[in-house]
């Protein structure tokens, strides 16, 4: 008998992690249908409706997993936040040289705004979102800046990097990132990998120390 009892509890919680997984995915397909939608279509432009065809899904099957297109960008930037700031932990514990982890840096930056979720003009939308999902998507945001400062700061202090402003340098440093995500194409010729690669030599070798 008690076995028994402990083969339908461990079946029925087997089933509920199997539910949950199937929901997850579902989650994750129509977050990638949604990031696409925005991109094409901008914000203000694209409806549940769309979303939903994009997802494969009815509308109603769509509002059971997401209640509107505001959770679904919170959603979208949320995402992308957490990936940057996971980015930014490894920059921050990392043994290799300044430079090499900021190009690391640099690089998972710009992928995570190239990724079909995370990415493309949704993640650069924070005005559209609600004010309470908002200010919860700036303060992370915000966060993820004075953590790339930080960084920034020391290499100038260390003589690592060059003489100048840490504050000026840093939002310069993730402009050239961020702006990325404003012409980049999936259809262009060049991959997100290729992208990243020359966009991080890029942006680091701005902030590099000049040598006479």
């Amino acid at each position: 008998m008690v076995q028994s009892l402990n083969r339908r509890s461990n079946d029925g919680r087997g089933a509920a992690a199997r539910r949950r997984r199937r929901a997850d995915a579902r989650r994750l397909g129509i977050l990638r249908a949604a990031a696409r939608v925005f991109r094409d279509r901008g914000f203000a432009a694209a409806g549940m409706r769309d979303i939903a065809t994009a997802a494969d899904l009815s509308p109603g099957n769509l509002y059971h997993y997401f209640r509107g297109k505001d959770e679904l960008l919170f959603f979208c930037q949320d995402r992308a936040l957490d990936r940057l700031l996971v980015a930014l932990s490894v920059a921050r514990t990392g043994r290799q040289p300044l430079d090499a982890r900021l190009r690391a840096l640099a690089r998972a930056h710009v992928l995570c705004l190239l990724d079909g979720v995370e990415g493309s003009a949704a993640h650069l939308e924070v005005h559209a979102l609600a004010p309470r999902l908002r200010a919860r998507i700036i303060a992370k945001r915000d966060r993820y800046e004075r953590g790339v400062r930080a960084i920034v700061a020391a290499g100038i202090r260390r003589g690592e990097l060059r003489s100048t402003d840490p504050t000026v340098a840093t939002r310069a440093f993730l402009g050239a990132l961020n702006w990325t995500a404003h012409w980049f194409r999936p259809e262009g010729p060049e991959t997100p990998d290729r992208v990243a690669d020359l966009i991080a030599d890029y942006a680091v070798a701005g902030l590099a120390r000049l040598y006479a």
